[in-house]
């Protein structure tokens, strides 16, 4: 489990498969400017069974066990030493700081404990709110991505940010954390 200050990030389990389903199925949760869609409990149980250390799955809870969002990371097909992110906090508990605090985890966590040089996240161009969330967290914006995939039913234009290891003041939450 990864402790931050207001929540814990911890590996997804087959107890949270039904509520992933649940939000995964919900259009407030998925949002308007989500790259994901709809998905069957068999796709999410599917997923779930092709987990690796390579794909980092997280369940986003608040200090007493509420369950809030889910937080992805994977490592690059093409290159070994870059991770993708991705996440997704509930409608209700948007707007506090949450998926700021959980995105400052998972950059101290990556940068500590995984051999990688770079961290990456795509966003649609309208996604103001998470353009914030990475921008507070050290990224870069590095550019625009024409066209990149449908959303709310339009074609939308995708965001790209960076932040590298040699951008990154060190752990801010995880401060714990040894590197030997």
């Amino acid at each position: 489990m990864l402790e931050g200050k207001r929540i814990n990030l911890r590996i997804i389990e087959k107890d949270d498969l039904e509520i992933l389903h649940q939000w995964m199925n919900d259009i407030r949760f998925v949002g308007e400017f989500s790259f994901t869609r709809q998905r069957s409990m068999s796709e999410i149980q599917k997923s779930f069974s092709e987990y690796s250390p390579d794909i980092g799955s997280f369940m986003v809870e608040k200090k007493d066990g509420t369950k809030i969002g889910v937080f992805h990371h994977f490592i690059s097909k093409l290159f070994s030493d870059l991770v993708e992110i991705g996440y997704t906090i509930i409608p209700d508990k948007q707007g506090n700081g949450y998926c700021t605090e959980a995105v400052e985890i998972i950059v101290d966590y990556l940068f500590i404990l995984k051999d990688i040089h770079r961290i990456q996240a795509l966003t649609f161009e309208e996604n103001i709110a998470s353009e914030r969330v990475l921008e507070k967290n050290g990224f870069k914006k590095e550019g625009v991505i024409r066209n990149i995939g449908y959303s709310g039913g339009k074609i939308r234009n995708g965001v790209l940010y960076s932040i590298i290891r040699e951008e990154w003041d060190g752990p801010r939450i995880l401060t714990n954390v040894r590197m030997d």
